[in-house]
């Protein structure tokens, strides 16, 4: 099972409430632009979220120094002591989930902690569950392959 950020876009009324909530928790300022996750207008009375869906992977295969693996609930991850900051995750994000504010060291992204959860007005996020299916693992296998060939040489 995969833990990701849902948006019932039919209850999101906009305010952006979510988004002040995670540059707070992680960057200590409320500044939309440095959230992990970013909620647009996407027609009247909808909404659309941008967060890693955690089934894509392609930055788990791209990352150069395996600072970006998967954890036990599905939820990629990044550690900073191996990140180098070369952002090729970012450039291979497809949805921009995975971003970077300027005068930062590494990359960062949703991890599915369900702060923003608690403090939307309208109750329109929640913390889900999917399976993972077998496409989404490739990019992860592949990389997985990669590293144990690496490890033997």
């Amino acid at each position: 099972m995969i833990k990701y950020l849902k948006l019932h876009d039919d209850k999101c009324v906009g305010c952006q409430n979510c988004m002040a909530t995670c540059s707070r928790l992680y960057f200590k300022a409320e500044d939309p632009a440095r959230s992990r996750i970013q909620v647009f207008p996407a027609g009247p009375g909808k909404h659309h979220l941008v967060a890693c869906d955690q089934e894509c992977r392609k930055c788990v295969a791209e990352c150069p120094t395996q600072a970006i693996t998967v954890n036990s609930q599905g939820v990629v991850m990044i550690n900073k002591g191996l990140c180098v900051g070369c952002l090729a995750c970012v450039a291979v994000c497809p949805i921009g989930a995975m971003r970077y504010y300027p005068g930062e060291s590494t990359p960062y992204k949703c991890v599915a902690c369900g702060a923003c959860v608690k403090t939307c007005p309208a109750d329109a996020l929640e913390i889900a569950e999917k399976e993972d299916s077998r496409a989404s693992r490739l990019p992860f296998q592949a990389a997985e392959a990669v590293r144990k060939e690496e490890a033997k040489a």
